[in-house]
């Protein structure tokens, strides 16, 4: 994709914004082309401001996260956010074009990170990152560990075996009902499979879907599809997708750097055969290439030496980068505190920001010991006003449709294009 005019004049506005600005950066390692990497930074100038790092590989920075960053700074925060290469206003060498696939690797953008920290002549900083994010962040642990002052790891990621733990944990919820919560759960999703009618795709969704609202929003929608009423279903999946994913120019772009994910973090690892395999939902998503090449880094072995104050915070609902991976990653970082938020789901900054900012707040009081005693307290916290319109949409839809059936693709429609 080349920058056209449309897309000139969006950059343009977003390069005016208060605190953004740019650093030059190779195309490729060694070589000599460059491109401008573009990155924000907001609130009273620190010592160790926050440098908050998305998901993805897709997530930008700059326009999606435009009211975590007015939040953070009424916090009294300082606050720095990088456009992913191969993202948003990071897209495009100096011609126009798209960055050549090549370029986009974890080692690049984890040198990036150190790069911006430097332009912005900082010296350490608190390191928060979410998801894919957290597995940069590491990274930068890794590459660069006299830059990080404390890290903050949301539904993190430990290595490319994690599939392994996702299977695990889908499994568990949606198959074998461990427990008296999700046990109707697993009865419901065997009938659909014996019916063939829950695909890769919305078998991912309802893992999205029971983080996002846990058995009970899971359970209707899944009744939905037990009456044969599919395409209730297809439209709060899109629903999620619009909220959750926000699959838009500037905002998530993941064609080019996917490939990260399988290549790198094995995202669409070779399906187990078994029911429910996360991957192969993945696989069906990729745009470009499936097949795992290696990792960058041995977290599993570098961890240990992480000498630096960590919080790891999991949501107890999250199929994606489920709980087990946490304990393990503060069971290898010393003295690490494990955060644990049993009705929350996928990645925190998301969807409970108030708690993520919380968070961050104990971390810069030098009071993170104390955050485990207040897991209950930080699940608590209201979702995001945008997740608290996806459960009310969910739940409005599965009302109306056994009211009026018609009134349905209406309620979809205002809800989602809002």
């Amino acid at each position: 994709m080349t920058m056209n005019a449309g897309r000139r004049r969006i950059q343009d506005r977003l390069a005016a914004l208060p605190g953004v600005t740019s650093v030059r950066r190779p195309v490729l390692d060694g070589g000599p082309d460059e491109f401008d990497l573009f990155y924000v930074r907001m609130g009273e100038r620190s010592d160790h401001p926050l440098l908050f790092i998305p998901g993805g590989p897709g997530a930008a920075s700059i326009a999606l996260y435009r009211s975590l960053r007015k939040h953070a700074v009424a916090d009294g925060l300082d606050v720095i956010m990088v456009e992913h290469r191969g993202v948003g206003m990071s897209r495009h060498d100096d011609s126009g074009s798209d960055l050549p696939l090549e370029a986009l690797t974890i080692e690049a953008v984890v040198g990036d990170l150190a790069a911006v920290l430097d332009h912005a002549e900082v010296d350490k900083a608190v390191v928060y990152g979410t998801s894919y994010g957290t597995y940069l962040a590491a990274g930068l642990g890794v590459r660069h560990p006299d830059r990080i002052h404390a890290m903050i790891l949301d539904s993190p990621l430990l290595s490319a075996d994690d599939v392994d733990e996702v299977r695990t944990a889908v499994r568990q919820v949606l198959w074998d009902g461990v427990d008296e919560e999700t046990a109707e759960l697993a009865d419901k999703v065997h009938q659909l499979v014996a019916d063939d009618m829950l695909t890769p795709a919305a078998t991912q969704l309802a893992a999205d879907m029971y983080g996002l609202g846990g058995p009970e929003l899971l359970g209707r929608q899944l009744d939905l599809l037990l009456k044969g009423q599919d395409w209730v279903w297809g439209a709060v999946g899109l629903g999620t997708r619009l909220i959750v994913e926000r699959k838009t120019p500037f905002h998530n772009e993941p064609d080019l750097v996917g490939r990260i994910g399988y290549r790198e973090l094995n995202y669409g690892a070779v399906p187990d055969g078994k029911p429910l395999d996360p991957a192969v939902a993945l696989r069906e998503m990729a745009t470009g290439e499936v097949d795992f090449v290696a990792e960058p880094y041995d977290l599993i072995s570098a961890m240990p030496g992480f000498t630096w104050p960590t919080v790891v915070i999991s949501g107890g609902r999250d199929l994606t980068t489920p709980r087990v991976v946490a304990c393990r990653i503060a069971d290898l970082i010393p003295d690490s505190v494990l955060v644990e938020m049993p009705t929350t789901g996928h990645s925190i900054i998301d969807t409970k920001e108030r708690s993520a900012l919380d968070i961050v707040a104990a971390v810069y009081a030098g009071e993170m010991s104390e955050l485990p005693s207040r897991s209950a307290e930080l699940d608590a916290v209201p979702s995001l006003l945008s997740v608290r319109l996806l459960k009310r949409l969910i739940t409005a839809a599965s009302v109306a449709e056994s009211v009026v059936p018609s009134a349905v693709p209406r309620a979809v429609r205002n809800v989602t294009t809002s």
